[in-house]
């Protein structure tokens, strides 16, 4: 539940962002009311798009059954952890010329048409991804479709409530901060769901185990339940981890902070 409100919020708010920015780019323009249309006009195509691919998402699931359903939800599963990774990748590397990059290609398509192309990619990709990611977690933790339905609506509620705020106080809320918060807590759900992928691996025997387990930590903290539960859904814990899930998991690690460093080296 907690990792379907954080994924969520993410994407909203890098997507109301995104349209904040192009709406202030249109308020500078001689005949705005046109441009705002055609905005919401792709924000509205936007969202259709990504429902569409829930919808195909879905579909494509009812026509697999056995080892080819299984298959088709772990590649689902460790697509998604692939998937916010090179989000995160993405956001750190762009994020701070965000704002730039997007008045600069609203002034160069110029027109209604290219104003509404931009809007409904943005909105598309951000709900794509959303979709993805919604459907890894339901098959990592088994939420019931009610409970991500819940945890959406209060993602986006709270996404709002963010993107108002970084509006309106922007002195004591900095973009970059949120920002860099969120690469965390996605590292994390990343990891989690790298976690449950390889977890169900080494049940099916598809991969060796190598030590299972390491060690036995359920007398500290077992993951079944209260904040062993919570920290094994978030971010991974096992209190009796396979030598393979350990292996998996730091060379996911060691991944994304180099990628994290070297993207930082580079120059802006």
């Amino acid at each position: 539940m907690l990792n379907a409100i954080v994924i969520v919020w993410r994407e909203s708010l890098e997507a109301m962002l995104v349209v904040g920015v192009l709406l202030a780019w249109i308020a500078r323009q001689p005949e705005p009311a046109g441009l705002r249309r055609s905005l919401w006009g792709g924000i509205a195509a936007g969202v259709l798009l990504a429902a569409a691919l829930g919808g195909a998402t879905f579909a494509a699931q009812s026509s697999f059954a056995g080892d080819a359903l299984e298959r088709f939800q772990l590649a689902l599963l460790f697509f998604a952890a692939g998937l916010i990774l090179q989000m995160v990748l993405w956001m750190h590397r762009h994020g701070r010329h965000m704002r730039r990059q997007l008045e600069s290609q609203a002034a160069d398509v110029g027109g209604r048409l290219g104003l509404a192309l931009i809007a409904a990619l943005a909105v598309a990709r951000e709900g794509a991804e959303t979709v993805v990611f919604l459907y890894g977690l339901g098959l990592e933790g088994g939420d019931g479709l009610p409970a991500l339905a819940a945890a959406a609506v209060a993602g986006l509620l709270l996404a709002a409530a963010t993107s108002w705020l970084v509006a309106r106080g922007a002195r004591f809320l900095k973009l970059a901060t949120l920002f860099r918060v969120s690469e965390i807590l996605l590292l994390f759900i990343a990891n989690a769901m790298l976690a449950s992928g390889i977890d169900r691996l080494v049940g099916l025997d598809w991969l060796p185990p190598l030590l299972d387990p390491v060690w036995d930590s359920s007398f500290l903290l077992a993951d079944g339940q209260g904040a062993g539960r919570l920290l094994a859904d978030f971010a991974g814990y096992r209190a009796r981890p396979s030598g393979m899930l350990l292996a998996a998991c730091a060379a996911f690690w060691c991944l994304a902070l180099w990628r994290l460093r070297a993207l930082d080296r580079k120059p802006a």
